[in-house]
């Protein structure tokens, strides 16, 4: 049995999904919006549109969990589900300057998280995001609590910090 809860695995199954540049859009994350539908709170047509929100919503759509109303608002989620605390798996919730960024626990150091999220560089992949941004972290209502909290540490300190996701 794994730590990873089941949404988390489907989101490591997108890893390297990314934007196409121009006019076109990615048929996979078109897709993803369609499988979300009209929780999604707007019609989403193209990968030019933030989707941060839209990729948790896909993985927790995916995993037979329902996310919150208008769950493209990447700050929806921050009063979605229950609070927890950092664990593999939990939703952050993140500012950024104008607006703000979601994505799933999957590590940290002492002043990072290491974030499995969408639309980070236009890509679903790993990004690291500054502690002091995160302003939530959320775990679904009807999935009972991780009895200790999984953390996953011993990560160097990044080079690299991502400080806007859009």
């Amino acid at each position: 049995m794994t730590d990873t809860p089941v949404w988390q695995q489907v989101a490591k199954a997108q890893i390297g999904t990314r934007e196409v540049p121009g006019a076109r859009s990615n048929p996979k994350i078109i897709e993803w919006a369609g499988k979300v539908g009209r929780r999604l709170g707007i019609a989403y047509t193209d990968d030019a549109t933030p989707w941060c929100g839209l990729f948790v919503a896909y993985c927790m759509t995916a995993a037979g969990i329902t996310p919150p109303q208008i769950a493209i608002r990447a700050k929806a989620w921050a009063d979605w589900g229950q609070p927890v605390e950092p664990t593999l798996g939990a939703v952050l919730v993140f500012e950024r300057h104008g607006g703000g960024h979601v994505g799933f626990y999957a590590g940290e150091t002492s002043t990072n998280f290491r974030v499995l999220g969408g639309n980070q560089g236009d890509a679903v992949n790993y990004a690291w995001i500054a502690k002091t941004r995160c302003i939530a972290t959320r775990w679904p209502s009807n999935v009972p609590l991780p009895p200790k909290a999984v953390r996953v540490v011993g990560f160097p300190e990044p080079k690299t910090v991502s400080t806007n996701e859009a």
